[in-house]
């Protein structure tokens, strides 16, 4: 343990000039042995630093300090038994390290190195328990006389502190002495009056060195005497200076004044200016705001140009200190009387030209029997355009009253188009319906509207042979089609024309607030208006132009369902002529309000679709046929061709609506549906052929309307003809040889059952005998007789000669396929037994031609 004490004090402490007062080697408890050094240093400066280190020992052998802690924050030493013999003690540090060491005897002295430690250093600081006292009192020094034995102790202490182990450069240098001196171990005498006689030398020449410097001295002192002759002589003259300067600063402080006071004058005059050029209102301008003619456009101009100068005279800039001047003040109180004078000439003025116009009955209709022509506002608009810029200065100085003027423009235009509004909509509505009193005309409200009843519906009876009879009601249809375009067209101009006046003329497009332009809504519902727009989202010019087309909204939705009254497909004349204007003009900012009330219009045009439609669906589903008559296409089926084709010819230059393909596949799928269901109520129609006809019906027309959005439906009719077409020929195939298809059919029965080929004529039922009886039964005028009976059938169930043809071919082909088998059937069951049909195929391909081509009455 000695040996490893020395190394760490010569590896790790010496060169930190640090002492090592104790050992132990420890490691921790409830772990795996990992051995570690725990050493107590002190340092050689002065405080004293006293440290524990924790060393770590490599797998070479190499010590390394890992951990410091100094004692100063040990809280306490715990032994852990102060009666039991135990090699564990803790220590309380920044936490509790438990440690286990190799005897009782090396913990005890690593402890009792920390007592001392604490007594010496650290005042006690360090508690220690479950330590016996007896321990730590047995080293404590006993003497008989307290004083001589704290005396000794004190001494050994002082001559222990005087102790310090040299250094490494005191070594160094120690060695180098010796190595001068060869002599030095070997004779000491000899090596110590060397050092005696250098000893001497050197004090020699200190001594020399002290009486030079004596001279220096004396030199110093007379350089010293002379500066400080120079230092008064230097002082005199700076007093002087003084004296001489303070008369120069009195100068300069009355200069500084003066210049304050210069620039003081300037800054006034300045000020001066200023509020003399802005504050200055010409007497031409004062004269023409008080008593200008507004009725002069003459007069108007300088009335504008005077607004302009008053307003950059109200505009200017001005402190609280201006403000408090009399001459401001009387100027300000002046512009102010000015600026409520001529605002309220002004609003008198421009008011009684709204309210005048607003009264004007000029605006009449310009109409004829081929067009509608609504009278523009362009001249009005131009009238009040000459305003514009006091409009502005009316806005920006006393937004109250600017907001008041709004709301008269909006209730005295909106009685203005309200009347010529009802003039348009009631010559629309005569040239739609042709009545005589087109302003009496009554049309229900839009509340109470619906079509009538599907059982009512009257439906054009058309032929899919003769599309030309389309053309039945195409007069009305272009009628509508006419008035509404110009309805539209009218109405679209003349509602963008007066919102381009309301946001050029008072610059309300950027205004979002609400409140600002307000329309009264209880005059709008007393007048009939309907409020259909939400406040909240809506612009300002939306809001005021609202005000002035309140009714328009009514009126509109009232003319289209007056066009979809007139006649029953005319809603889709109505439904295209709106979409078209919607999307003409949705880009168009200016024409905000009117393609709001177009899409409502179009939403009740979709509805009216949407009605017909389902009256359509329901007509489809409730319909019936005569049971004891002929079925061939149904009446519904013709009507659903001749929608489809109406509806194509209408939007085929056009963007079709979305729901217009989901319109088509509800009535094509009630029809399927229909057509199943009704297929067995006839008695002289077999049901296989009235889907047969009907599906192939469909198929037909819509693979010749090419409608992108049907092709899936057109497949399923499709796949519901070839169905149905395969099982009446499959059912119907067996008459003509019926008897012959019953024993050819027992035939593969026992086949299946696992009767061989060969076997199958040795059954009592089916041997040679009994296929010979059956053969000879069907003879081949007996065959043709068969097939003409089974051609008869068809040309009395099908109504089509086309299906009539196509019948025929397959069930000829299934016949010849049918009589093959047979054939095959013999040769395989009945081998050389000479059995043969007493037909061939070259007959059958006779009968069928000669069927063919025979007339059947």
């Amino acid at each position: 343990m000695a040996s490893i004490r020395n190394c760490l004090q010569r590896e790790i402490f010496t060169p930190k000039e640090e002492r090592l007062l104790g050992t132990i080697q420890v490691w921790k408890a409830g772990k795996r042995r990992k051995t570690s050094i725990l050493c107590a240093t002190v340092s050689s400066e002065c405080p004293v630093q006293v440290s524990l280190v924790k060393v770590k020992i490599s797998d070479r052998g190499q010590y390394k300090p890992c951990i410091y802690w100094t004692l100063r924050n040990m809280q306490l030493v715990d032994g852990r038994d102060a009666v039991k013999e135990t090699c564990e003690f803790h220590l309380h540090l920044d936490k509790v390290y438990k440690w286990v060491t190799n005897t009782c005897k090396e913990k005890y002295s690593f402890l009792i190195c920390l007592w001392k430690l604490n007594q010496r250093y650290l005042q006690n600081k360090i508690k220690f328990v479950n330590i016996n006292p007896e321990i730590l009192e047995d080293f404590v020094p006993e003497t008989q006389d307290p004083e001589i034995g704290e005396t000794g102790e004190s001494d050994r202490q002082e001559e222990y502190e005087r102790y310090q182990e040299l250094l490494t450069k005191e070594t160094t240098d120690l060695e180098k002495l010796m190595e001068q001196c060869e002599q030095a171990v070997a004779d000491s005498e000899a090596f110590v009056q060397m050092l005696m006689t250098d000893l001497q030398v050197l004090d020699q020449a200190n001594l020399k060195e002290i009486i030079n410097s004596e001279k220096q001295v004396h030199l110093i002192v007379q350089l010293i005497e002379e500066a400080l002759k120079e230092s008064e002589h230097l002082e005199k003259q700076l007093c002087a200076h003084e004296e001489l300067l303070h008369t120069v600063k009195e100068h300069m402080d009355n200069i500084h004044q003066l210049q304050i006071i210069d620039r003081n004058h300037q800054k006034l005059y300045e000020e001066v200016i200023y509020l003399v050029e802005n504050l200055t209102l010409a007497e031409e301008h004062a004269w023409i705001l008080n008593n200008g003619n507004l009725d002069e456009p003459k007069d108007l101009d300088l009335c504008i140009k005077a607004v302009q100068a008053l307003s950059c005279c109200t505009s200017t800039n001005l402190t609280a200190g201006h403000r408090k001047l009399q001459a401001v003040a009387e100027q300000l109180i002046k512009f102010e009387s000015l600026r409520q004078n001529f605002e309220n000439r002004f609003v008198n003025h421009i008011n009684k030209i709204i309210v005048l116009q607003g009264m004007d009955q000029d605006f009449i209709l310009e109409s004829d029997i081929d067009s509608l022509i609504l009278m523009s506002h362009s001249a009005r608009h131009r009238k009040l355009m000459s305003c514009k810029p006091l409009m502005e200065w009316l806005k920006n100085n006393n937004p109250v009253i600017f907001n008041d003027l709004l709301m008269v423009y909006s209730e005295s235009l909106g009685k203005l188009y309200e009347r010529q509004l009802k003039e348009f909509f009631s010559l629309a509505r005569f040239k739609v319906t042709g009545a005589k009193d087109s302003r009496r005309f009554s049309f229900p409200d839009t509340t109470e509207r619906s079509l009538p009843p599907s059982s009512n519906i009257t439906w054009p009876k058309l032929n899919f042979s003769v599309p030309d009879r389309l053309e039945m009601d195409i007069g009305r249809r272009q009628l509508v089609d006419k008035v509404l375009e110009q309805v539209l067209s009218q109405l679209e101009h003349m509602c963008i024309e007066e919102q381009e006046f309301i946001i050029y003329f008072f610059n309300v497009e950027s205004t979002e607030d609400e409140s600002e332009l307000t329309v009264n809504a209880n005059d709008c519902v007393a007048r009939g208006h309907r409020d259909s727009f939400d406040d909240r989202k809506d612009k300002a010019s939306n809001l005021l132009i609202r005000g002035v087309f309140g009714c328009i909204e009514a009126d509109m939705l009232n003319f289209v369902n007056l066009c979809d009254k007139v006649e029953l497909f005319s809603c889709l004349h109505v439904l295209l002529r709106i979409s078209q204007h919607v999307n003409k003009i949705q880009k168009n900012p200016s024409a905000s309000f009117f393609c709001k009330v177009l899409r409502i219009c179009l939403l009740q045009a979709k509805h009216n679709f949407h009605q017909l439609t389902e009256a359509q669906r329901k007509d489809i589903e409730n319909a019936k046929i005569a049971k004891k008559a002929k079925v061939g296409v149904l009446p519904f089926v013709s009507r659903l061709q001749e929608f489809l084709i109406l509806t194509e010819n209408v939007f085929r230059n056009a963007e079709e609506p979305r729901d217009l393909n989901d319109a088509y596949c509800k009535l094509i799928t009630a029809t399927f549906n229909t057509i199943e269901n009704l297929s067995s109520q006839s008695l002289k129609t077999p049901s296989q052929v009235v889907m047969i006809e009907n599906f192939y019906f469909i198929f037909s027309f819509l693979s010749e309307l090419k409608i992108p959005g049907l092709d899936h439906k057109r497949k399923e009719a499709k796949k519901k003809y070839t169905h149905y077409l395969n099982l009446y020929v499959t059912s119907n195939l067996g008459l003509p040889l019926e008897k012959l298809s019953e024993f050819f059919e027992g035939v593969k029965t026992r086949m299946a059952q696992g009767i061989k080929e060969e076997e199958v004529g040795f059954q009592m039922a089916y041997n040679k005998q009994e296929l010979r009886r059956v053969i000879e039964r069907y003879p081949g005028k007996e065959v043709r007789k068969s097939l003409e009976t089974l051609y008869k059938n068809n040309f009395k169930h099908l109504s089509d000669p086309y299906l009539l043809q196509v019948v025929w071919r397959m069930m000829q082909d299934d016949f010849i396929r049918q009589y093959q088998q047979f054939v095959e059937l013999i040769e395989r069951c009945y081998p050389g037994s000479g059995i043969t049909m007493e037909f061939t195929v070259e007959d059958l391909l006779k009968y069928f031609s000669e069927l063919d081509c025979s007339d059947v009455s």
